[in-house]
């Protein structure tokens, strides 16, 4: 969700992503960029470096294709979530006329921070949100309260239900990280259905990425491959 405002980043910053990044650093890239809702259309997808919260400091976000991105990110040690760079893509078909939506990804994520690699589906114009947390790192939370654990499309979780204030929100906690795997989002999706929390909803947009709250000191979060298949 965008909710604040943030100032560019100087274009140094850029040099000294390429210092920490070599060859795969944001100036060698196809794209980059550190706008506050830098973004870029590929392959049927949107990237959007989508720095959002308050206190946020500077972030790079750099991609060679949908697939193929990153992001580095010098985000004060403070609480609460300050962006969530991602890669989109629109489903925009009702669940009872998907016959597949699945997911995959691989990453390479730093072990100090604060932050989560995440999948963000929204339904119903955002009047739904469902998060899967496929790996987590430092002082990080889901909202709401504890519905239980279960298996399901191809991991097992804890699953947590509440609200943001603005939509209904159900996040998936992977019962242990992982930097790499396939998910069957539509699976997950009718197992909500089928407990009446929401009905036959249209599924939005499918994203993925980094939902950072502390990167202290600059931390480099890099997709080395991702896809959506429906």
């Amino acid at each position: 969700m965008i909710k604040a405002r943030w100032a560019t980043v100087p274009g140094f910053i850029l040099a000294l992503v390429v210092m920490l990044f070599g060859a795969s650093s944001a100036t060698a890239a196809t794209w980059s960029s550190s706008d506050q809702w830098g973004s870029w259309s590929n392959g049927g997808y949107t990237l959007y470096n989508n720095i959002w919260g308050s206190g946020a400091g500077p972030q790079t976000i750099w991609a060679n294709s949908y697939s193929n991105w990153g992001v580095w990110a010098n985000h004060p040690n403070t609480g609460g979530i300050k962006s969530y760079p991602n890669a989109s893509i629109p489903v925009n078909r009702t669940l009872s006329s998907l016959t597949t939506v699945r997911s995959s990804f691989n990453v390479s994520v730093p072990n100090s921070g604060a932050y989560t690699t995440a999948y963000d589906i929204w339904a119903n114009n955002n009047a739904y949100e469902i998060m899967l947390w496929m790996n987590k790192t430092g002082p990080v939370g889901p909202l709401g309260t504890s519905q239980g654990s279960l298996t399901l499309g191809g991991h097992s979780w804890t699953v947590y239900k509440g609200s943001n204030g603005a939509n209904a929100v159900f996040s998936f906690v992977r019962s242990g990280n992982t930097s790499a795997g396939t998910v069957d989002i539509l699976a997950i999706m009718r197992w909500i259905q089928g407990k009446g929390w929401f009905g036959n909803v249209t599924v939005g947009n499918v994203q993925f990425g980094y939902e950072i709250t502390s990167a202290s000191g600059g931390l480099n979060f890099v997709t080395n491959s991702y896809s959506v298949t429906k």
